[in-house]
């Protein structure tokens, strides 16, 4: 937790070179998977698909960015992770899967924590999702191949909405507010708009407000009747 990530380049499943450097400036998840995996793998990467495409639909789909890796070095090629996205049915915005060499694997696992042992069924690994904030620091991890939707929307949430960005205009503001309002309903499993949050916050505002003018009255106030 708190660390920062290396700028390492890894290749696409086209095989073009891409910098994590390039990911700055949103949160970024990051998972590891390895493309001869026939159970968890394919298992953890769907449900991440679902986790994902809640929180594009709550958060929007531009908000954030998610890589997967290949760790199973050298079997792991660009059109090895481009056959598994596929076979998955990932097909979301701003979703990569990326091959390392492994002097970049190695430096990523250490900075994100991850472990792996080979084992006679493959691997024995860790299953998390890495939640790294717009800085390309280590914010949170999310462990399991299945896990409660707020543990990964909950953290994006807190990022996207804590500190906006210096050239966020109203559009930006007023989208912030929404995602401020979007709340988990356990009922139904899916973040829904709370509206209720919209009056607190609205009315709250137009208070400040109004105790704002009432002050500046009185004192415009009190002024005159000093100056008679």
């Amino acid at each position: 937790m708190g660390r920062l990530l290396g700028d390492y380049t890894l290749k696409n499943t086209e095989g073009r070179p891409v910098s994590l450097a390039s990911y700055r400036g949103k949160p970024l998840l990051v998972s590891f998977i390895y493309t001869g995996c026939f159970q968890i793998c394919p298992t953890t990467t769907r449900n991440l698909k679902r986790a994902i495409e809640a929180a594009q639909r709550t958060l929007g789909p531009e908000s954030f960015n998610v890589v997967s890796i290949g760790f199973n070095l050298p079997a792991d090629t660009s059109d090895a992770l481009h056959a598994f996205a596929r076979e998955q049915g990932v097909n979301l915005p701003n979703w990569q899967f990326l091959s390392p060499d492994p002097a970049t694997l190695d430096a990523l696992s250490r900075d994100l924590g991850f472990s792996y042992v080979p084992s006679p069924r493959g691997f024995d690994h860790v299953i998390q999702v890495s939640v790294l904030d717009r800085n390309g620091r280590v914010y949170r991890q999310v462990y399991g191949d299945d896990f409660p939707l707020p543990q990964l929307v909950g953290p994006l949430k807190e990022l996207i909405t804590g500190s906006p960005s210096s050239d966020e205009g109203l559009t930006g503001f007023l989208e912030r507010v929404r995602i401020l309002c979007t709340v988990y309903d356990p009922a139904s499993g899916a973040y829904r708009i709370k509206y209720s949050v919209f009056f607190e916050l609205f009315g709250g505002l137009f208070g400040l407000i109004l105790f704002a003018w009432y002050f500046v009255h009185e004192l415009r106030r009190s002024r005159a009747a000093r100056g008679t």
